[in-house]
Formats: structure tokens, sequence, C-alpha cells
């Protein structure tokens, strides 16, 4: 059986610099999609902390509330996807994720990827890094991290207990470029999404807003020499990290070598 995806995304604390909320929004601005669920605000929000909008629409004025939106897109002939997006929840989260999850089986989902962004200590000048993980139980879910989770987390945990298969895909944003947009970020994800998907992607309109972001962030560290030192130390930690990957490949020459070197080592420290 073909799996069938839905790609979910929250504004707030697990999207920094808007990445990965703007990949839902550029996906239902690029292909045939319709808006096919909601699911409202009531209980699930602090109105003080996520404020509702007044929009004015056609001479008619209205209250826009903070809500989840489902849609189908179309994304060749043959795929179609389910998104989600929705400022993350204040409140009963358990209960929130409840009802994804059971609008996500009405769809006849059978994998949810949730896209998330986080400030971090890496340069502009290189690939962000991405990070993604896979799971279908809770016991498989990442063991390494202990800290504060967003919704995604949660989502995450309680999707694999359904027996769905989840993904988790999560961009690095430079922690110094954190009052922009980071459509570099949104582009990234976009090539990892269209990996998972493994369906091709129109970034075409991106390319052009990432090499914009790029520029700023450049002219800013050019104009800060403690900034631009950062960034220069950022990139030596980033190109010793990618050495060291390949180097770990597997079969590697350089690996081969640096066992050469290790056991000639040992051997000249033998009595």
């Amino acid at each position: 059986m073909q799996e069938k995806f839905m790609i979910s995304a929250f504004e707030g604390w697990n999207d920094a610099s808007q990445a990965a909320s703007e990949v839902i929004h550029y996906l239902i601005s690029h292909y045939e999609s319709r808006l096919v669920y909601e699911i409202n605000s009531d209980g699930y929000y602090d109105y003080q902390s996520t404020r509702p909008m007044l929009c004015h629409i056609t001479g008619h004025t209205r209250i826009i509330w903070p809500h989840t939106s489902f849609y189908e897109i179309q994304l060749s002939p043959t795929v179609q996807v389910l998104a989600q997006i929705a400022p993350e929840p204040n409140y009963h989260w358990k209960d929130y994720c409840a009802e994804v999850l059971r609008t996500a089986q009405a769809f006849d989902i059978t994998h949810i990827i949730t896209l998330g962004a986080m400030y971090a200590s890496c340069p502009h000048t290189r690939p962000l890094p991405i990070d993604i993980s896979s799971a279908t139980c809770t016991c498989e879910l990442d063991r390494e991290y202990n800290g504060p989770i967003g919704i995604t987390t949660v989502l995450d945990q309680m999707a694999c207990k359904t027996g769905a298969a989840t993904t988790s895909m999560w961009v690095s944003i430079p922690e110094y470029m954190d009052t922009d947009i980071c459509a570099q970020g949104t582009l990234q994800l976009m090539h990892g999404l269209s990996t998972l998907l493994n369906t091709p992607l129109d970034t075409k309109d991106l390319q052009s807003k990432a090499e914009a972001w790029k520029t700023k962030a450049a002219t800013i560290a050019a104009c800060d020499d403690s900034l631009s030192s950062y960034v220069t130390r950022l990139e030596h930690e980033y190109d010793l990290a990618q050495h060291a990957r390949t180097v770990a490949s597997p079969g590697a020459p350089q690996a081969e070598q640096l066992v050469k070197e290790a056991e000639a080592f040992l051997k000249r420290m033998e009595p």
C-alpha cells in the first residue's frame, strides 16, 4: 500500500525565523491546494499570548481566531499530501494531538512528517544543519536529547502509538539572524521534504529569497568585527565536523589511513 503523508508545522517556539511554517505556506501558494478541515481554537489557546486578528475584507470586518488548518495539496499528478498549519497551542496538548490524529486517520494518513526550526551556533556561510529522525514506535525516538520539547515531539510520540510512521525534520538557523524570516532554512527543509516524499518540488521562487537572506547576513557580519570573528570560528568548527563525518564514513580511505597511523603509534609505544 502506498504511503499517504501529512506534513505538520507549528508557528511559535518550534519555528525559528518562520522557516518551518513557511514551507506549508509556500506549498499552499505554489501548488493546487484546498482547505479540507479546521480545528477551532476553543480551549487550546491563551488569547493574550496568541491574539486573534482583526481583518477587513470587502467592506466587512472579521475576527480571525487562532486555529488549525488542513489542506490537501497536489504535488504531482500522483502525489497528494495533507498539510497542517497552526500556532503552537497553549493548553491541552494531548487532547489537541488526539484531535489532529483523528483528522489524519480520517484522511487515511500513514506517515506524519513534522517540521521544525531552531536557533543554533551555525554559520550562514555553510549549508544550514538539517536533522532528520524517523521512528515507528516511541522507544525508537531520540534518546540523546534531554530538555524542553514542543508540540511536534508530542505529536510524533502519540502518532507512533497509533501505528503511524513518523519523521521529524529540523533545520538550524544562525542565532545571530533571529530577526529575519529565513528563506534559506525553508529552502533546505523543502529539499529534505522532496527527498522524503521522493517527489521533485518547485523551489525556484525560494532561491532568490535565500540568496538575499545570505547577502544580508554577510553584510551584518562584515559590519561587526566581533560577529565576523564569531562566524569565522563557527566556519572552522563546521568544517572540522564535516571532515570528521567524512573520515568516519564506512570504507572511507581517510578512515583506513587513520587506523594505520593509530596502529603505528601504538607500536611505537610498546616497550
